[in-house]
């Protein structure tokens, strides 16, 4: 048997299949809460719920996780230094130590400066000690990496930590992009390097044997080992499982493909089974990346998302996640009893945040300074979580004095409060958790905005399905290369509004869409609300079999791919190849191109070897690029595709 076992960490759960890759049967599947102060814990608990007799003639595991996309959204990973050389930092970096060094090249890839070598060595001196790892951009590395490659000797020679070369990540241009994914790539090493030690010490606990492969951000897999190497290559793992279980479930080659999850709702587009690429790049975190990733996009409306009224009585959904509440009061029963009382003494006035939060503490000792108010609130919640009414009303003081949000940004404490799961469980459609706090809740906000208990319901389902609704719309826009938000456009939201939300008085004009590609839809709560979106939007709707499992199952049905570009340019009647290791001279263009397509393809056959593929294909495309408007060559580009399955199932 080919058996996989796939797991998925995601934002509100943790996904897990044992997948028959020559049957395309699922033989076990597990969903479980995810645990994001010790992820060791959830992963053990999908392996728990997931066990039977095929558990121990898995041949592979296939991992997809947040953990280094929501590292750089926090902030969170190594102290790094970095080397500078030829230019100084263009904007803000993410790096504890920087040093500017004389160097780097030009487009041509001839040195601009010498490398100095002393003045590499001083810099190296001033970061001893008090960095983890070190990255190194040099100006134009692409174009010739040596002063990189120079600068790593050094390093090496006087620390021992590990050195990351922006040129090894990325053949693309930008200096200071291919600085920022040298950087974070370095901060990442040693929380990657723990994740796959605590799946690993899992593994050996379970008695599993296998190899561990890892999901790379454009969906393609890599092994441990690369990982370990290249982690930040993992930066959006997860949606781009979700892309590949919606093909696999799906059977679909042309789609747009929803995942909707706790905390995110993911929307991409699948041309001939192959998600579309950013070529510029990942945006995570507000860093601007050279990482190869699917191009996704993201909004903040999921199962787990806040819903509030804000001060003029507006429903809003998102896109901040809390718990929900049904699922804080099944952990703590005693919750529904302080949410009973609120809503009996009708104490509802608050300035932060709404009458049904709650704070859970998630750290035991705590480092940062607090007030005297935080101080004594956290007390209060070492004991176990409350309401803010209730700790209003023990330290004595008015809710509108209580401000925790600090504390809850700074991951000190956690929310609990009213969201879409909260609403599922109210209308009766889920029932999973706690009823009874979901239904005291919903009762407070339809309170406080001045509607009766069902009018609310009704009211916060059209806000949710609206909101996904208008994610698919923009999504849209943004695939088709159109740089405008809708909701910012009065004139175009006033035919979106007549599509979502059509009025009896449209006696002129009605709005409809028409898409020319099916929605597949993946993700736990899909079917409850895309068949409305659906509605709607005129879409073709597919919810296939398992798609509260596709990420899953994207992770256990992945490819191994690995991409090399090399680059040929003309330069005063000479040809110049830029590969990523090294600047070649030729004189002859047919030579270059011969040199240039033969290295590529030997390099990418490595590279796929040591990511754990075997009877892969090489595929090589060369495309001339000429100056507009003019029949001038200006480079040519030598890119090989190296495509094939993981050697453990071939």
């Amino acid at each position: 048997m080919s058996l996989v076992l796939g797991i998925d960490t995601g934002g509100t759960y943790t996904d897990g299949i044992i997948l028959d890759v020559a049957k395309q049967k699922v033989v076990a599947k597990a969903k479980v809460l995810t645990t994001h102060d010790d992820l060791t814990r959830c992963i053990t608990d999908c392996f728990q719920e997931l066990k039977c007799d095929a558990v121990h003639d898995v041949k592979m595991i296939a991992l997809s996780t947040t953990l280094a996309t929501n590292a750089v959204v926090e902030g969170h990973g190594g102290e790094v230094g970095l080397l500078l050389i030829g230019s100084e930092p263009i904007d803000k970096h993410p790096a504890a130590i920087c040093e500017v060094i004389k160097g780097g090249h030009d487009a041509a890839g001839r040195p601009q400066a010498e490398l100095d070598v002393e003045e590499v060595r001083n810099a190296i001196r001033k970061m001893c000690g008090k960095v983890e790892a070190v990255a190194i951009s040099s100006f134009f590395s692409v174009r010739n990496p040596e002063h990189e490659q120079k600068a790593r000797e050094l390093v090496r020679e006087m620390m021992d930590v590990p050195v990351v070369c922006g040129h090894e990540l990325s053949s693309s241009l930008g200096f200071y992009e291919r600085a920022v994914t040298a950087v974070l790539n370095a901060k990442l090493l040693p929380i990657i390097a723990s994740l796959i030690e605590s799946v690993k010490k899992v593994l050996k606990e379970e008695g599993i044997n296998a190899p561990l492969m890892i999901v790379k951000g454009d969906g393609s897999l890599m092994s441990e080992s690369v990982a370990r190497v290249r982690p930040i290559e993992t930066l959006l793992s997860g949606p781009a499982a979700s892309i590949y279980g919606a093909v696999y479930c799906g059977n679909v080659k042309d789609a747009l493909v929803l995942d909707m999850g706790g905390t995110t709702t993911d929307i991409a587009v699948l041309s001939n089974e192959v998600p579309k690429i950013n070529d510029e790049g990942a945006v995570v975190g507000g860093w601007a990346t050279r990482v190869r990733a699917a191009e996704i996009n993201t909004y903040g409306i999921g199962g787990d998302s806040y819903i509030q009224i804000d001060k003029d009585k507006n429903l809003v959904v998102g896109p901040q996640r809390v718990w929900p509440l049904a699922m804080a009061a099944a952990s703590y029963p005693h919750l529904v009893e302080e949410l009973s009382q609120q809503w009996e003494t009708k104490k509802f006035n608050t300035f932060y945040g709404q009458p049904t939060d709650c704070y859970i503490l998630m750290q035991q000792d705590i480092t940062v300074q607090m007030t005297t108010t935080e101080r004594e609130a956290v007390q209060l919640l070492k004991e176990q979580p409350h309401t803010q009414q209730f700790l209003a009303d023990e330290l004595g003081i008015k809710t509108f004095f209580l401000d925790l949000s600090r504390l809850v940004e700074l991951g000190v404490l956690n929310k609990a409060s009213l969201t879409p799961t909260d609403i599922l469980h109210a209308n009766g459609r889920y029932v999973q958790w706690n009823r009874d706090a979901s239904i005291l809740g919903v009762k407070m906000l339809a309170h406080k905005m001045g509607k009766s208990y069902q009018e609310f319901l009704d009211l916060a389902m059209e806000a949710i399905i609206n909101k996904i609704a208008l994610s698919i719309m923009q999504s849209v826009v943004n695939f088709e290369g159109k740089h405008f938000d809708l909701q910012d456009e009065k004139g175009a939201m006033y035919f979106v509004d007549k599509i979502l939300q059509p009025q009896k008085d449209d006696r002129i004009m009605g709005c409809s869409l028409e898409f020319n590609l099916p929605l597949v839809a993946i993700g736990a709560p899909v079917s409850v609300y895309l068949p409305e979106v659906a509605s709607k939007l005129k879409l073709d709707l597919i919810i296939p079999p398992n798609a509260e499992i596709a990420n899953a199952i994207g992770a256990a049905s992945g490819n191994v791919v690995e991409v090399v570009q090399l680059i040929i340019r003309n330069d005063d009647e000479q040809y110049i190849v830029h590969a990523p290791w090294e600047r070649r001279v030729f004189d002859d263009y047919d030579e270059a191109i011969a040199y240039a397509q033969a290295e590529a393809a030997e390099k990418a056959a490595v590279q796929v070897e040591k990511a754990g593929a075997a009877d892969y294909q090489l595929n090589t495309e060369k495309e001339e690029v000429f100056i507009p408007g003019w029949d001038i060559l200006l480079e040519t580009r030598i890119t090989v595709t190296a495509v094939g399955k993981p050697k453990w199932l071939s």
